[in-house]
């Protein structure tokens, strides 16, 4: 075998380095995905009610529901430049945190409701 690797090293070395930098990128995407796949397999993950520090998405996904819907009802682009916590949406709202939570639970739960 090591000499099959050297054999290739010497004739091959860029198409070599690149196979072992795309094997450790699918690598990485393979742990990445087991990793998400296992959280969100964890019921405790499901509907979660908001906490401060979590992002729409975060909600949305938790929820089961399109991101979008999400952003629409707390007024945000479908497509934000920047994740923004529940907390930070709030004080750029000039509003309490819990007031936000509170109208976002609210919304969660009726939207599950109706599903």
């Amino acid at each position: 075998m090591t000499g099959k690797l050297r054999h290739l090293w010497r004739h091959h070395p860029i198409a070599l380095t690149l196979f072992g930098a795309a094997t450790v990128l699918a690598l990485v995407f393979l742990v990445r995905l087991a990793v998400f796949s296992l959280y969100w397999a964890n019921p405790a993950h499901r509907q979660q009610l908001p906490e401060p520090w979590m992002t729409p998405g975060y909600v949305a996904f938790s929820w089961h529901m399109q991101i979008e819907r999400v952003f629409h009802h707390l007024g945000l682009p479908d497509h934000p430049k920047k994740r923004l916590t529940l907390d930070q949406i709030a004080e750029a709202r000039g509003q309490p945190v819990e007031a936000l939570i509170a109208e976002l639970t609210v919304f969660l739960q009726t939207q599950a409701d109706a599903e």
